[in-house]
């Protein structure tokens, strides 16, 4: 039984979970948004939130367990100068999962994990008319459909009478 095991496999030794990991972590953080499979962009997840909220401590202690993991200075400068100001005010969920289909020569799940952006652009976004203002347009086949069938019928009655 599996009780209190936490964390995905990944039909990986340990060690390479964590290069992969480690990888991961720092090419999302490098590029603010990366492309994987979905239970890789879940476990992901996990991790990432994990060294911005090293980065929202800030302190040597913090840098240094950051480093541990990540092993690209210019990363670890970038999380805690640029990334953990962005956050200082939220509490967690700093990424987004969105899934995107399936990938075509296997078909894995396909996943866009992202960083948020700051809460001021996001507030502005939602206030512009941002992807939660949008509302699906009204289907013109049925309504024209309907429309168009009684006028069909009143020339078919007429051409048999």
């Amino acid at each position: 039984m599996r009780h209190l095991k936490i964390g995905r496999k990944l039909n990986r030794s340990s060690s390479h979970r964590l290069a992969l990991m480690r990888n991961l972590v720092s090419s999302l953080f490098h590029h603010e948004r990366i492309q994987t499979t979905d239970p890789k962009a879940k476990e992901l997840r996990r991790w990432a939130e994990r060294m911005i909220s090293l980065g929202k401590q800030g302190s040597l202690h913090a840098r240094r367990r950051a480093l541990a993991f990540i092993h690209d200075k210019a990363v670890v400068h970038k999380v805690f100068e640029t990334l953990a100001p962005r956050f200082k005010d939220r509490p967690g969920g700093y990424t987004r999962i969105v899934k995107l289909g399936w990938r075509q020569g296997d078909h894995a799940p396909i996943s866009l994990v992202e960083l948020l952006p700051a809460d001021g652009t996001a507030k502005a976004e939602a206030a512009s008319g941002g992807k939660k203002g949008r509302r699906r347009p009204a289907q013109k086949g049925k309504e024209e459909a309907g429309k168009k069938k009684p006028a069909a019928r009143r020339s078919a009655k007429k051409a048999t009478a």
